[in-house]
Order: structure tokens, then sequence, then C-alpha cells
């Protein structure tokens, strides 16, 4: 039968950005970048508040030393005295002392100005080049690059491997998951522990959950089939008492109840007899379309039998019999308006017009003992239930859809790989 989807079934591909160790990968990549770029900008920061303060007391001793010869000289300015610009002239007057000025329009980088007033309104100014300062500065930050950039490429090769091995051990965990969902009980990750990360420890819990559900449905399997069992005995009494009852409608009543217990005991023994996995298949070529006209007919149920194709398929008619049968009164007991057949080779279709499976039971499979919505009748549920245990024994797919128009569709699909002898 087809299943439904697994949440965590398939998942993003290795080159996907949805995948794990891209994502950590990115946030390895944004954190270095960040770092990289917080701590480059304080050095640099540092380093250029260094040379500033670094060259402003130069100029500013420069200007003192330069006033002190203006005084020893008498009044004379020094001989290499500069023209000051109007800008810095404005800030010497603003400030009525010693005023900085950086000058920018030279051709051979920055000048620091300084300048202050000394006797007579004079004006003393001296100019101290920056060029180098910012030569220096700019190779600073060249080299912060490159060894950014250098240590990204050796932390980015580190995580993206690092993520790979987290993903790994998280593939591993969801394989095993999806091997027990599809009912393979026996599966375990292999990887848990008292001691270790959380990935061990969600390993740790899957196989725990595993555990947990295999000996709960062992439980299960069992009891049903020790309860089949008890049973059988006390029915066969009750079987062979009901046919030393004088005829009449009580009679009858009597008889079609236990009628019914009694198929409901058989389909639990064979419920248990699927569930313990100890039915095998008889396969023989058989015309498909031949036995499944037998078995529609032995249902004694009205049916539309179509047979397009009626080839010969390895497979077990017995088995075949039983799934045909199956579906077939499950489609009278719990659909409604006509039921068709139609054979196509190894493909068997059986439809009914009634209101069509239920959303549950599309989602989830077939569940014993559940019909799934009133409206399709009432029942033990163990019809479909068994289909599809037997279509699993014989190696075929059943599948249970609604047709567009309305009505339940199923689909069972024989293997049709060998070809019978000439």
């Amino acid at each position: 039968m087809t299943a439904a989807r697994h949440p965590f079934a398939g998942g993003p591909g290795l080159w996907s950005w949805r995948s794990l160790r891209w994502k950590i990968a990115a946030l390895v990549i944004a954190a270095s970048c960040g770092v990289a770029l917080a701590v480059g900008g304080l050095v640099h920061q540092a380093t250029a508040k260094r040379f500033q303060n670094e060259t402003q007391d130069r100029t500013r001793e420069a200007l003192e030393s330069s006033v002190a010869e203006y005084h020893r000289n008498g009044g004379v300015p020094p001989g290499d005295t500069e023209e000051i610009p109007p800008e810095l002239l404005r800030l010497v007057k603003d400030a009525n002392g010693v005023a900085l000025w950086y000058d920018e329009t030279q051709r051979d980088g920055p000048w620091l100005w300084a300048a202050q007033p000394v006797d007579g309104g004079e004006i003393l100014g001296v100019m101290m080049h920056v060029g180098t300062e910012e030569r220096e500065l700019a190779a600073l930050d060249r080299t912060i690059i490159k060894v950014s950039g250098t240590t990204l490429l050796v932390i980015v090769p580190l995580s993206v491997l690092l993520t790979e091995l987290l993903s790994r051990r998280l593939r591993h965990v969801a394989r095993t998951a999806r091997r027990i969902a599809d009912g393979e009980l026996d599966a375990r990750t292999g990887k848990g522990g008292h001691d270790g990360d959380e990935i061990t420890g969600i390993a740790a819990a899957v196989d725990s959950m595993a555990q947990s559900l295999q000996q709960r449905l062992l439980d299960e399997q069992r009891f049903t089939a020790d309860v089949a069992h008890e049973l059988r005995t006390p029915l066969m009494g009750l079987v062979t008492s009901t046919e030393l009852l004088p005829d009449g409608p009580a009679t009858a009543l009597v008889r079609d109840r236990v009628r019914v217990l009694r198929g409901l005991v058989e389909d639990l023994l064979e419920i248990s007899r699927l569930d313990a996995g100890a039915e095998a298949s008889d396969a023989r070529f058989v015309p498909v379309g031949s036995v499944v006209e037998a078995s529609v007919t032995r249902t004694g149920e009205p049916a539309l039998t179509t047979v397009v194709d009626n080839r010969q398929v390895s497979t077990d008619p017995r088995r075949l019999d039983r799934i045909i049968a199956n579906l077939v009164l499950n489609a009278h007991r719990h659909g409604g308006g006509r039921v068709e057949v139609r054979v196509d080779g190894p493909t068997v279709v059986v439809r009914d017009h009634g209101p069509g499976f239920p959303a549950a039971l599309l989602a989830d499979g077939p569940q014993r003992f559940r019909t799934g919505a009133s409206e399709r009748g009432h029942g033990h549920g163990l019809g479909l239930t068994i289909a599809v245990g037997q279509a699993r024994v014989i190696g075929a797919s059943l599948e249970l859809a609604n047709a567009p128009d309305g009505g339940a569709v199923a689909v069972l699909r024989l293997p049709d790989g060998d070809r019978p002898p000439d």
C-alpha cells in the first residue's frame, strides 16, 4: 500500500540551502566575518587615534619651538615660516590660542597645521606632513583584510566538515526512524549511550522508542493470537450447537451471528499470522483475469467485472483470491452504488460509487477495528487490513484513493517481472 510520507522522509539534498550543514556553515562564516570586522575596526580606530595623537604632539612641539625661537630673535619670525591658510587664521582668532587644522588639498598627502598668536598681533604657524601615517594605516588595513581572508579560508572548510559529521549522524538517526516507521521494528541506531552530545541523546531516545514500540506491538499481536485461539474451541462448539437447533427465525438469526463471529475469529487469526511474518507466498503462473472473476463470483455479491488483459502472472492465487474478495466485500459493505472490477494484466482496480475512503484512512492506512467514517457503514475494519497484509506477502502494492467523480478506488499491482514458460 502507498504509505503517507513521513515528515522527516528524504530531507534536503547535499547542495540544498535548507541543509543543516550549510546553515551552520553560513552561521560560522557570518560570525567569523563579524568578529573580523569588529576586531579590524577596533584596531584601525585605535591605530588611527594613536597616529593622530602622535602627529598632533609633534606639531605642537614644533610650534612651541618656533614660538621660542621667535622670542629669542626679539620678535623676528623664523625664516622657514609658511604662509598661514585663511581657514587656520579664522580658527586661531576664534580659539584665541593654539589651533590645529588638517590640510588635505595638497598633492603629496595631508598636512597638519598648528598656529597661535604671539606678541604684537603676530600669528605663528607650523605644518607637519602626515602622509607617512596615512600609508602605514592603509598598510595595516590591507594586512587585517589578508589575515581575515586567510582565517576564513581555514575556518570555512573546517566548519563545513564539522557540520557534515553532525549532519551525517542526524541522517543516520532519520534513516533508522524511517525504517521503524515502515515496520522494521528491530532497526536501531546503535549510537545511543549515557554520555555524549545532544545527537547521541536523540539516537538513544529513538532506540528506546523503537524498543518500547516493538514490545507493545508484540504484546498486541500475542494478545490477538491468544484471544483468537482461545475463542476458536468454544466457537466450534457453538457452531455445532446451532446446527442442532430447530429451524425458525430465531435459529436463523443465531446462526447468522455465529457465522459473523466465526469470520471475525478467522480474520483475527489471519492478522496475527500476517503480523508475525508467518505467511509465505506459494507463487505460480495463473491467468489473473480468470482468478479475479472466480473470486468475485465466490463472494456472492454483484460486481461488473471487465478483463482487458488476461495474461499470466506469477503470484499466489489463494492470497490473490483473498485480496480480491476482501476488496469487493468492503466495497459493498462500506461503499455504495455499483461495484466495478477491472483487470488489465497485473493491475486490478476495484471501485465503488459511494462516499469514498475517509481522509484519515488515506493518510494513515487501514487500521483494524476502525472503518474511518460512519457514512461508509459499520464493520470490524479488518478487510482492508488483511488485504494490505496479503498484498505485502505476495510482493504486490495496494493503493487506496478516491475517484474524482466520487467513490473509493483500490488499485492492486502485482509483480510482473517473470514470464510464463511456453
